[in-house]
């Protein structure tokens, strides 16, 4: 394997006073797609920023392709930033707000116009070149944008929150959008959300942040299935998080009653936190479940019914079913082993939110 194109070392910025980013690592290999994933305040913007150079951090290195590039001004660097707003020019036409930067890099008449099609054609907005900002709409404009990053040709297109002033239907059309150009430009993406959904659909890899510090980095399958933390699980879709007791390996106690799971290694009777999602809970007879409890709150969700089943130690399940249990009834709660993760209980709050950034 060779040396990752981005590296982040040991990164630490604070704005007033306050940390924002804490001796913060981060490598992005070339022609990624990573997702910094997180909520308002967490540092993925920040991080972002600089990335691009708009921010200098108070201690560590940016190393793009070996090169220490921590001081190097945004138009040094080979990369180029599409923000949420767009930042085009309203009294330029389409096709001079693309060819900006190109203008600026003496560029002849010729290439530019050359690179002005290619890129209109690539964002599926040809023959666009002499329509007025003003006169697009936002998603198109969304594209414009984009259009004027790719002619540049960086190695690196970085996204902070791009699709955060779209309507939903056009913020998925624009997802598929986005993986297609990744897919046929073949440069790095490293794109800024504090959308769950967003950030499963188009990453390779997914950076989830929270309070300056990585919780976890993995494929969106991994992060989805194999939280590291409580954080983690809450915040990459919706969870049952139960505290419980691991009895032994492959055995663990949740509300009195014990489950077989997967997990190995948490030691005898010890303390941990069990992640369960909605989906992955089968609800039987009330003599075929490990637990018992009453649906007490139904909503039909289109694809599925959501349901909150209730059980005697209070707890409110939160149950993702293509099944629909009246409210009122008596259930049972299954779940099979490979549906269970286990998780460490932390030691303290600090530990919870400084997760796994090492």
């Amino acid at each position: 394997m060779g040396q990752p194109l981005i590296n982040l070392r040991n990164i630490t910025k604070s704005f007033d006073g306050t940390m924002v980013l804490d001796d913060l690592n981060l490598s992005v290999k070339e022609n990624a797609f990573v997702t910094l994933l997180g909520p308002s305040g967490c540092g993925k913007t920040t991080t972002l920023r600089i990335i691009g150079g708009f921010e200098r951090p108070d201690q560590g290195q940016v190393i793009f392709d070996g090169q220490d590039i921590t001081n190097l001004p945004p138009n040094k660097r080979q990369l180029n930033t599409v923000f949420q707003k767009y930042a085009l020019f309203t009294h330029m036409s389409i096709s001079e707000n693309i060819a900006f930067g190109l203008k600026i890099k003496n560029k002849p008449k010729a290439y530019i116009k050359d690179k002005i099609k290619y890129a209109l054609k690539l964002v599926n907005l040809d023959g666009y070149e002499n329509r007025t900002v003003d006169s697009l709409s936002g998603g198109q404009q969304q594209r414009i944008a984009i259009a004027r990053a790719i002619v540049n040709e960086p190695r690196v297109l970085l996204l902070d929150e791009p699709l955060g002033a779209l309507d939903l239907k056009l913020r998925q059309d624009m997802q598929y959008e986005l993986i297609r150009l990744k897919n046929e430009l073949g440069i790095t993406f490293i794109y800024v959300t504090h959308d769950q959904e967003e950030a499963l659909t188009m990453s390779d890899t997914i950076v989830v942040m929270n309070q300056g510090y990585i919780q976890q980095m993995g494929s969106p399958e991994n992060i989805y299935n194999e939280p590291e933390n409580a954080f983690v699980a809450d915040f990459i879709g919706e969870s049952n998080i139960v505290p419980g007791i691991m009895v032994r390996d492959e055995l663990v106690e949740i509300f009195n009653a014990r489950f077989v799971c997967v997990d190995k290694g948490f030691g005898t009777n010890a303390p941990v936190d069990v992640v369960i999602r909605p989906e992955d809970i089968d609800l039987v007879a009330p003599e075929q479940g490990t637990l018992t409890g009453v649906v007490t709150h139904l909503i039909f969700k289109g694809v599925h019914y959501e349901m909150e089943v209730t059980s005697p130690d209070g707890f409110e399940w939160l149950v993702h079913s293509t099944d629909m249990f009246p409210v009122g009834q008596m259930v049972g709660i299954h779940v099979d082993p490979f549906d269970i993760q286990i998780m460490n209980k932390p030691a303290s709050e600090d530990e919870e939110a400084v997760g796994i950034n090492e």
